[in-house]
């Protein structure tokens, strides 16, 4: 039977439980592709169950960025989060506008954003929802990683190929594929071609382009798997409509199965700058940031 969230009994659940929390809810590289047969829907019993689960775990992140415009502080980000130990955190690249949280892109090179993260309380299911748009005088350019994401056991990434069995990881891109541009998943795990993220050939939307200005709501959950067993997880959600869903093995050892960091990476690349960089300042805005352990 599949381990899939229900996107829409869960995080209803979940926002619930925690809208009265600290802050309230008001508010790099080529990539392969691989498909692997997803193993059926959970029953209306079970999605019940699991979201039963997530009341029992405290919700590790329900933010609103309700701070003054002004610079993103790192003792702000971390209260936010509520993670003592976050890490990259730049705060000539944070700042807050409109009661959004705002993340700079650096002109003339790559890796060149807000790259930060998070050890989270180690765990075998994890959930996140944020909303996320682009400034309106945003530079595509090629591409590069955006928003939210969770890394498991050694939590691969940078074209660290992950078939070792030792780690993975689940975050998001936007694309430029001459001209139109939109999200895809951008995944690490034990089945990966490789050697960079495997994007399983999805895109949102499925057909047209991201609009410069509009807010996107994006859904991801993970699973872990078990052994060498294809029962783990991966479902990533953009304004409702399914992109990703479907099983997978993240790992084959199980010293390493478990999801511990919570990532927040938004840069350009890739790594040529010839290829992925821009001539411009560019701005990714955030918000209503929710983050649960399943299991």
């Amino acid at each position: 039977m599949s381990q899939k969230i229900n996107f829409y009994k869960l995080t209803g659940f979940a926002v619930l439980i925690f809208s009265c929390s600290i802050l309230g809810c008001s508010k790099d590289s080529s990539e392969a592709n691989q498909d692997i047969a997803p193993e059926g829907k959970l029953s209306v019993n079970k999605s019940m169950a699991v979201a039963a689960a997530a009341q029992a775990y405290p919700s590790n992140i329900n933010t609103s960025f309700n701070h003054p415009d002004g610079s993103y502080s790192y003792s702000e980000a971390s209260s936010d989060f509520g993670l003592a130990a976050l890490t990259g955190w730049n705060e000539d690249r944070a700042y807050i506008s409109g009661g959004w949280a705002r993340a700079t892109l650096a002109p003339n090179s790559v890796s060149n954003g807000l790259i930060a993260g998070a050890d989270i309380s180690d765990g075998s299911a994890y959930e996140a929802t944020f909303k996320v748009r682009f400034h309106s005088q945003f530079d595509w350019s090629r591409g590069g990683k955006v928003g939210f994401g969770f890394l498991i056991g050694e939590g691969n990434t940078g074209c660290d190929i992950a078939t070792d069995g030792n780690g993975g990881s689940l975050r998001l891109m936007w694309y430029n594929n001459n001209g139109r541009v939109y999200f895809q998943p951008y995944v690490y795990h034990r089945d990966m071609a490789g050697p960079c993220g495997d994007t399983f050939g999805k895109t949102y939307p499925t057909s047209g382009s991201l609009v410069k200005g509009n807010t996107y709501t994006v859904h991801l959950y993970v699973k872990s798997n078990t052994g060498s067993n294809k029962n783990g997880w991966v479902q990533v959600l953009i304004n409702g409509a399914t992109v990703l869903d479907q099983s997978i093995r993240w790992t084959t050892n199980d010293a390493q199965r478990l999801i511990n960091r919570l990532s927040f990476h938004n840069f350009r690349g890739g790594k040529d700058v010839a290829v992925w960089g821009s001539s411009q300042t560019s701005y990714i805005y955030f918000d209503d940031l929710v983050v649960n352990k399943v299991q």
